[in-house]
């Protein structure tokens, strides 16, 4: 049945009031109505933009994107907490890993629905909006293919209207596209897309070099998996008919579609430098809506019921109005930036600290802007964290290090660990108001707490929950650098290593860190990667492209650093132990693709074979 009215309250409200009874409802807009007008067409596109699967805060692997949903505000169910960057609040990786049932061909179709009926109306335009408007409709359905492929691989591809029951039920059951023919339409929408549109774009909306930027995105996942996933792999039969995987010849070509496409960003949007104060920059660019470096961002207000939650619950609730965090960095991520931390002397006994503060000294300022240490304040707090108390210590680290819940390295009761930070030992707490407890998950389990993104603008009673309002930055020139570097390696010649190098050290210049120098590998080139990106939802989506997944998550327990207080010295120590929720991570490599949703393989045979493993 074609589609002949489109039931759109929010267009409707854009065309006044109607009192007569032979006048259709304001709730049903004919297409003349919608796309021969500025208003119409302007807020169809809205529609479009608005049901992105952006990753946003509110992003949860195991449950979706949760707009509507109660649980929304649990900001700490991220992609993160299932890979290493964080810990907790998840029980294992396998318990995101497989997805949710993914599957918005209902907003593909909406998209497919422009493209089909706009190009009707294009003389009612200048041809440089209209060209804007359609090219804005090939970017967001390029944005919902890659949310299908990174996931599943092959998909179906829709290109037309489908209609029902002009077209048979058979007709609509599209089967699959081999993945590597996804990653080509990917591509061209994304050139169609670049084509047609002009330079600039009003906020959160699209123009060519935003979409230059996710096919940089796009592609650099293509070549990765194509490469990399020749050599690890789960075999069976959507591989064999190439649903699952792309051909190892094919990698280059992508690399250089990722690199040629991230060049092309350059010049149109620039790395944040506001501040000379590079700590108090990194942190400011992710809060700043006028920052130059941000390409594409999604927006919330109280005003129109979508704040979110990020300040209440990643955060201690001594912060907040009424918060509760459950996810925290790990040492492994902090060891990233800083190798390993200066706390054990030579004769390998933990090194005295006078001020938790003073571990802080010297280290990177990026990081520094990333993760709250211990001795670092907020609102007018101190995050304080102490595991225990110490009446005395002797022995040296290495010892101690596996003793996360037992007593001391000499002598019974001579640690002293607490469940309740208000119990004291000689009339000091025995563990810090931020943690870190015997028990429960609302305090920091690994002595770190996030920082990026955190508005320590905002006073503590607007810091609860569905209060706070900045911006997810979804994509910005960092990560185009990113994959520019990183490709440039891929490819490999002498003059794409000097190009990477050059990446990479605009980055460290911003953050405060030592420069590359021409030695730089794709290991480097990686954990650059990891760093400037951490918590921004991608090292998930890293593990599984680089295939490498199943190598850091090997029955892998991440590590927390954990301050002690040592009575009879009056001295703080730091010990690297295993952070205290004590999970094993484990990856099978059928989690490289997720399983296609069982309810549509149940509506479409033409999806199977499903994915390797499932």
């Amino acid at each position: 049945m074609k589609i002949k009215y489109l039931v759109l309250v929010v267009i409707g409200l854009a065309f006044g009031a109607c009192n007569k009874l032979d006048v259709a409802p304001l709730n049903i807009i004919k297409d003349q109505d919608i796309f021969t007008n500025e208003t119409g067409v302007t807020a169809y596109l809205a529609s479009i933009y608005g049901t992105l699967p952006i990753e946003d805060f509110q992003y949860q692997p195991n449950n979706g994107f949760m707009v509507n949903d109660g649980g929304r505000w649990q900001c700490f169910y991220q992609p993160g907490a299932i890979c290493g960057e964080l810990a907790g609040p998840y029980g294992g990786t396998g318990d995101a890993a497989q997805g949710f049932g993914f599957w918005p061909y209902d907003k593909i179709r909406t998209v497919n629905y422009m493209l089909t009926n706009f190009p009707k109306y294009q003389k009612a335009f200048a041809s440089d909006k209209y060209n804007q408007w359609l090219g804005e409709a090939y970017f967001c359905r390029a944005y919902l293919y890659f949310s299908l492929a990174k996931r599943y691989g092959g998909v179906p591809i829709v290109r037309t209207l489908q209609s029902y029951p002009e077209q048979s039920i058979t007709e609509l059951q599209v089967p699959r596209n081999k993945e590597q023919e996804v990653y080509d339409f990917i591509a061209s929408d994304l050139d169609s897309a670049i084509l047609l549109m002009g330079p600039t774009s009003q906020r959160s909306r699209a123009n060519k070099y935003v979409a230059a930027a996710y096919k940089s995105r796009a592609m650099l996942y293509a070549g990765t998996i194509a490469k990399y996933g020749a050599t690890n792999f789960v075999d069976g039969d959507a591989r064999q008919k190439g649903f699952a995987g792309i051909g190892a010849d094919q990698a280059n070509r992508y690399f250089q579609s990722a690199f040629d496409a991230a060049k092309m960003v350059e010049g149109h949007y620039s790395l944040y430098r506001k501040s000379d104060d590079k700590e108090q920059n990194y942190a400011d660019l992710f809060l700043d809506q006028s920052s130059t470096e941000t390409i594409y961002a999604k927006d919330y207000s109280i005003s129109s019921g979508t704040p979110h939650s990020w300040d209440a619950t990643m955060t201690c609730r001594l912060m907040t109005a009424d918060g509760l965090s459950r996810a925290y960095p790990t040492l492994d991520l902090v060891e990233r930036f800083t190798g390993p931390l200066n706390i054990v002397n030579a004769d390998g006994t933990p090194k005295r600290f006078a001020d938790k503060a003073d571990l802080k000294k010297g280290l990177e300022p990026r990081l520094l802007a990333t993760i709250y240490f211990p001795g670092a304040t907020l609102r007018g707090y101190t995050f304080d964290a102490q595991r225990g108390i110490y009446k005395q210590f002797g022995g040296n680290a290495a010892d101690e290090m596996p003793n996360n819940m037992t007593t001391s390295w000499d002598q019974p009761n001579n640690l002293l660990l607490s469940g309740d930070v208000n119990q004291l030992y000689n009339g000091r707490r025995i563990i810090g108001l931020t943690g870190i407890k015997t028990d429960g998950d609302e305090l920091t389990r690994t002595g770190f707490y996030v920082r990026k993104y955190i508005n320590y603008k905002a006073d503590q009673a607007s810091c609860g929950l569905y209060q706070s309002t900045q911006s997810w930055i979804d994509m910005r020139y960092a990560e185009v650098l990113l994959n520019r570097a990183e490709a440039a390696m891929e490819l490999g010649t002498g003059d794409m290593q000097a190009d990477a190098v050059n990446d990479i050290n605009q980055l460290r210049d911003r953050a405060g860190a030592a420069l590359a120098t021409n030695n730089i590998t794709i290991d480097s080139v990686r954990n650059e990667r990891c760093k400037e990106l951490a918590f921004e939802h991608q090292y998930w989506y890293d593990l599984r492209r680089w295939r490498i997944a199943d190598k850091v998550l090997d029955n892998t327990r991440f590590y927390g650093l954990l301050p002690y207080y040592v009575e009879n010295e009056n001295k703080y120590i730091f010990l690297k132990q295993i952070e205290t929720f004590q999970r094993s991570y484990n990856f099978e490599k059928k989690w490289y693709y997720e399983p296609l949703p069982g309810g549509e393989l149940g509506k479409n045979p033409n999806l199977f074979p499903n994915n390797p493993g499932y």
